[in-house]
């Protein structure tokens, strides 16, 4: 191995042990329980903030997964309490699905099933699973995945529907956030939905959600990605006309790794054949999205020809991934020097060297983006698996 890609593994192994250090130290809530529901970007604790389920399953992966790897007894600890504060006021047991958010005092406060959220949960709990080996915990998995087929699964179109009231009526906003278009089904909850159910199906061998993960990637296969232009569609209704919107970069080089890493895992060959294809085609077009300073874009919108120019914390931990992805496939250095530098980038620019834990991101003058610490959307997930990811792929 060389030197290089030595301290770059040496570097990110420090990097998610400050990680997590951060949010042990940060982000536990001993007056309410749980974790708290937000931190802004002064690293204060923001009082009476709702707790969102995206959040806590975020961090309950990202204990889970990296207590493997760590063998910190700590992280073990701060998984089980992820899982236990999930499973007593998220999971909803009178109609089996997952509150979007909670208030500070456990009260329910969003209360619809967005199917982005219970496949997260699908998610943390599975790799808790596997560190815990406690049977209700993987109940409540398989019983997210069982509400989500019985009520989001599309059987005459295929595909997921976006999101459902508490008890599973219909319902006018679908949208995961205000930026995104109301459409009945989107890439970014597909994407997820698949991440959950591989994870599942990791340590519940069951032969329909197999079948299900096959349909899934050969779904996405068909809709979601564009083979001529190498990037993703995004929003679609329910018959699968598409709703034209922006280029993700961060978004497209997520699914180039994860998507591969799917298919690999469904034992299905041409599917690994397609996708690790796909992982190639999408980091090569996502190159267009990386600035001279080794930092990518957000988002490109090409009916008004705009760079949507900001630099977010997320798209650079991706890309880590999906470059290193592309390198193992192709052997290319290109795109190992991608990864060099972004993460040259990431340490310059993303990492709060003084506070822990990475910024939002910065504006194209380099200005910080005043956002959140922790949040709804701000998570340990992102950049704690780009350092997981490489950490195991690195190899000595």
């Amino acid at each position: 191995m060389s030197l290089q890609r030595k301290l770059l593994k040496s570097e990110l192994t420090s990097e998610l042990d400050s990680i997590l250090k951060y949010w042990s130290e940060h982000t536990v809530d001993e007056q309410n329980g749980g974790f708290a529901g937000q931190i802004d970007f002064n690293d204060q604790r923001i009082e009476n903030a709702e707790k969102g389920s995206v959040l806590n399953a975020r961090i309950l992966w990202t204990f889970s997964a990296s207590y493997q790897t760590t063998k910190n007894e700590n992280h073990k600890k701060l998984a089980e309490r992820a899982f236990e504060f999930l499973s007593a006021y998220f999971y909803d047991t009178k109609f089996g699905g997952l509150f979007w958010s909670i208030n500070e005092d456990k009260t329910p406060k969003d209360t619809k099933n967005q199917i982005y959220a219970l496949a997260f949960a699908i998610y943390g709990l599975s790799e808790y699973y596997v560190i815990s080996k406690n049977e209700k915990v993987l109940e409540i998995a398989k019983n997210l995945y069982l509400k989500i087929q019985e009520h989001s699964y599309d059987p005459v179109n295929k595909g997921y529907f976006e999101a459902f009231t508490r008890d599973w009526q219909p319902i006018e906003d679908l949208r995961l956030s205000a930026k995104d278009a109301n459409e009945k089904k989107t890439m970014n909850t597909h994407l997820h939905i698949i991440e959950g159910y591989v994870n599942l199906y990791k340590v519940w061998k069951d032969e329909k959600l197999l079948e299900d993960i096959i349909e899934l990637l050969e779904t996405i296969e068909k809709y979601f990605i564009n083979t001529e232009t190498g990037h993703l569609r995004l929003f679609f209704n329910e018959n699968w006309i598409e709703k034209p919107d922006v280029v993700s970069y961060g978004h497209d080089i997520e699914a180039a790794w994860l998507l591969q890493q799917c298919a690999e895992i469904s034992g299905n060959e041409k599917l690994i054949e397609n996708y690790k294809k796909y992982a190639v085609q999408i980091a090569e077009v996502t190159k267009e999205g990386l600035d001279s300073d080794g930092g990518l874009w957000y988002e490109f919108d090409p009916e008004k020809n705009k760079l949507i120019a900001e630099k977010h914390w997320w798209p650079q931990a991706e890309a880590l991934i999906g470059f290193y992805n592309a390198y193992q496939l192709t052997g290319k250095e290109e795109y190992l020097e991608i990864v060099y530098k972004i993460w040259k980038f990431i340490k310059k620019h993303i990492l709060d060297q003084k506070n822990g834990e990475w910024v939002w991101g910065i504006y194209h003058d380099y200005s910080l983006i005043e956002k959140d610490k922790a949040g709804f959307w701000k998570c340990p997930y992102h950049n704690g698996r780009a350092c997981l990811e490489l950490i195991q792929r690195i190899k000595e």
